[in-house]
Order: C-alpha cells, then structure tokens, then sequence
C-alpha cells in the first residue's frame, strides 16, 4: 500500500477507532472530496462530534493536526480520483501560456466575485461600527495572512493613525493581551484553525476588546472568539495554501471596509489622507 494512501490507512484502522472516530471516518471515506474544503467545525458538525473527536482522529492516523490531515487526504485522493485537480484549481502542466493566463484570471475574478456574494450587509455594518468606535486597531495574522494584515495596516494609516500590526507571534500575543474594551483586533486567517491566530483571539477577547475575523469558514476555533465574522471566498485546496485568489478576496473586505470607514469619516479622512501622502512625496523621484 501506497505511504500517502490515506484512504487505505483509514479502512485498515476501523476496527480499532472509538465510536466518535468511527463517525469521522465514515464521513470521510463517503465524502472525501467534500472534506478538503471543510474546517475541523465543519466537520465535527457533519459528523455530529466534538472538535476533539477529529483532532484525536488526525492523531489516531499519526498525523499531527487537521491540516496535515487534508494533505495527505488530497495526496492520497490524486491516485483514487484524478478529477480533483480540476477541482483544486491546480495548473496543467502541458498548459499553453494563453490557458494558464485564463486560469488564472478565472481562479481570481471567482474568488473576488465569491467574496462579494457571501457579504452580510448587517455584518459588515456592525463590524465598521466597531472600526469607527475604536481608538486602537489592531491587524494580527500569520503566513499568508500576515501579508494581508500588513496590507490593512499600509491602508488605513493613511486616513488614521491609531492602526498597528507586529509580525511575531509572540509580540503579537504580547499585544492582544495588553488591549481593552476600546480596542479593536481584526482578526484574518483564511482556515481559521492557526493555533498562533487563535491563541491572539483568546487574549483579545480576554482583555475586552472587540474581535472582527476575515476568515472563510462560519464555524472554525477561530471564530468562537469573533463578535463579527467577515466571510472571504475562494476554495483553498490543502495543498496550496497562501494561494493568491485567498489573499485577493480578503484584500477585496479590506479594500471595502477601508473605503467605509474613509467615506464615514470624510473631513478627517481626506485631511490625513493629504498629510501621509506629502509625507512621503520627497522619496517619489
């Protein structure tokens, strides 16, 4: 048998998992193409156990979490059912020039379009009602997502100064639990299942701060700690995370929000806007 095999692994273990282990492998090995794009609560949900439950299962396995989990899952899926990679979005590599451009066009305008669709208006209200109230924002993000708190930061502090993001993780959790009730910490992480990202969001809340996520799941460890949760489209695969199309569409909610928040401020905004843009006029040949 094949050592990425995942399938086969799950089937030969049966007779020994615990009732709830047996729940997620059924679900697993019924709906495997389904699981690749599901968080550890989307799943647990499914299957009608704890968030434990699946993680125990991934260990069972001898795997060290649910991410590894649907890694192998797509690795071993790629010998059972080749139709998947369409699915994931992966390029061809006998691909001419003209189709990959086209692919990847379609992966990004999809992913953005997606994005808009899932847009709750009361949602997005209430978490600019958070941002106009705050006299802290805070990005936190890690990998990927980093980039896309970064992005944010670089945004808004050309309209206000009281935004900040640091990239370790131990400052970043330093930080979280220093905030206060008027504080805001923006929250993104496409899995929602980043123990580092987490681990922010439960010092944030602890500390009284209002919590907003940009993250793709509704259910996920992260967003047990959100008081609003922003949805961002496109369908990650396990095996290619950090994706640009993930990181477009959360760099479209932060585009968005950043010109609400500038249109509701407009007198002060447009103010900052021309001092942080002379500020750095001297360095622009």
């Amino acid at each position: 048998m094949a050592g990425n095999d995942l399938l086969g692994r799950i089937r030969e273990g049966y007779s020994g998992y615990t009732k709830a282990e047996k729940k997620v492998a059924n679900y697993v090995m019924d709906n495997a193409k389904k699981v690749l794009f599901m968080s550890i609560t989307d799943l647990a949900d499914a299957c009608e156990v704890g968030d434990t439950s699946v993680f125990r299962f991934c260990r069972s396995l001898k795997l060290q979490g649910y991410q590894e989990f649907k890694m192998q899952l797509s690795l071993s899926m790629s010998h059972d059912d080749l139709e998947i990679e369409e699915e994931l979005g992966n390029i061809n590599l006998q691909d001419p020039f003209e189709v990959l451009a086209k692919k990847v066009l379609h992966n990004n305008i999809n992913a953005i379009n997606e994005t808009y669709g899932l847009i709750q208006t009361t949602n997005f209200a209430q978490a600019m009602n958070y941002l106009e109230r705050a006299e802290g924002i805070h990005f936190f993000g890690v990998g990927a997502s980093m980039l896309s708190a970064m992005f944010a930061m670089n945004k808004f502090l050309k309209i206000t100064p009281n935004v900040r993001c640091v990239m370790d993780s131990h400052m970043q959790a330093m930080l979280a639990s220093m905030l206060s009730e008027k504080d805001l910490a923006v929250i993104i992480s496409y899995s929602g299942a980043t123990k580092d990202t987490i681990h922010v969001a439960k010092l944030a809340k602890q500390s009284g701060a209002k919590v907003i996520c940009i993250t793709r799941y509704t259910k996920s460890p992260l967003t047990a700690y959100s008081d609003v949760t922003i949805l961002c489209g496109s369908n990650e695969g396990p095996l290619n995370g950090g994706s640009t199309s993930a990181q477009m569409s959360q760099m479209f909610l932060i585009d968005l929000m950043y010109n609400e928040f500038y249109r509701k401020r407009v007198e002060v905004t447009n103010k900052n806007i021309h001092k942080t843009a002379d500020a750095v006029l001297e360095k622009i040949y």
